[in-house]
């Protein structure tokens, strides 16, 4: 471990031109799938994720991710500064930023907004990256609809059916994916900049209290499929959802396709981990196709 704190050491001081020491380090819980470290020179303090080499891709792409968010230019993200690998070790060493609980949910929502109107030409994003430590498949399309049917719903499905998922949960699904397009006669979106998983664990406010999004599975696509996942471990507050309809109208059709959203997410924490989400997800499921008739 020496050896490679060496390592970014050297990598820090290559990156910002000085020579850099470190002097203190300390583990920081939160995280389920990488080791993260705050370290520091006495002056300055860099956060470090660590991960086995063969990792070293997934720091890239949230590296570039970060790089994406902030080039939208309306919230806040940790700056990447290097990224690598030593050792059998990959890395990633980010701006560290002190952070309090929570935003302002007004902030928070007029932040997100401005973010979501950066927009691309198509869905996707020109790199694969991951959705926690599952692969999510980011091959760019025109096509909304079948972005969401191929890359996610179906991925996502395909591997519930090799990790033990019910028959019927998959046969559902699929069932559910012939007949997407229903849930959008009425709503052709934008391809907007995306954290991607934004659960109330990847959301905070710095110390002049500014919003700040972190942990990203960056794509473009329906800004919706962020305000979903934000309701569906934890909620930003009281306030949020009405001034984010102020800045960029929320469709009345958000309401069913929340779950819609929300159904990836469950179902690639089946995938990650099992037990009763499987359930969950074959609920979700037939309440959509209820809601089709």
């Amino acid at each position: 471990m020496n050896d490679l704190w060496q390592a970014i050491a050297a990598r820090i001081g290559e990156a910002t031109g000085k020579p850099w020491r470190m002097r203190e380090q300390r583990a920081v819980g939160g995280g389920s799938i990488n080791e993260a470290w705050r370290i520091g020179d006495g002056e300055r303090e860099w956060f470090v994720k660590l991960n086995s080499a063969d990792r070293v891709e997934m720091f890239a792409a949230e590296a570039e991710g970060l790089q994406a968010l902030a080039a939208a230019d309306a919230i806040r993200v940790p700056a990447p500064l290097d990224w690598g690998s030593h050792g059998g070790r990959s890395f990633l060493i980010l701006e560290y930023l002190p952070l309090r609980s929570s935003p302002d949910p007004k902030a928070f929502a007029t932040a997100l907004a401005a973010m979501h109107r950066h927009t691309a030409s198509s869905y996707g994003w020109h790199r694969d990256n991951t959705i926690g430590s599952t692969p999510q498949i980011n091959r760019q399309s025109d096509d909304w609809i079948d972005f969401w049917r191929e890359r996610r719903l179906l991925f996502q499905l395909d591997l519930a059916r090799r990790n033990g998922a019910s028959s019927r949960l998959i046969d559902r699904g699929r069932e559910l994916a012939d007949r997407l397009p229903a849930f959008f006669a009425t709503w052709t979106p934008l391809a907007s900049v995306l954290h991607g998983d934004l659960w109330s664990g990847n959301w905070g406010a710095d110390d002049s209290a500014a919003p700040v999004i972190f942990d990203p599975a960056v794509y473009f696509g329906d800004h919706e499929t962020d305000l979903a996942m934000m309701t569906l471990f934890g909620h930003p507050g009281r306030g949020f959802f009405e001034r984010y309809d102020e800045v960029l109208p929320i469709d009345d059709g958000f309401s069913t396709r929340r779950t819609l959203y929300n159904l990836y997410h469950i179902l690639n924490h089946f995938n990650l981990f099992g037990g009763g989400y499987g359930s969950q997800a074959e609920g979700m499921i037939d309440q959509l196709l209820a809601e089709l008739g």
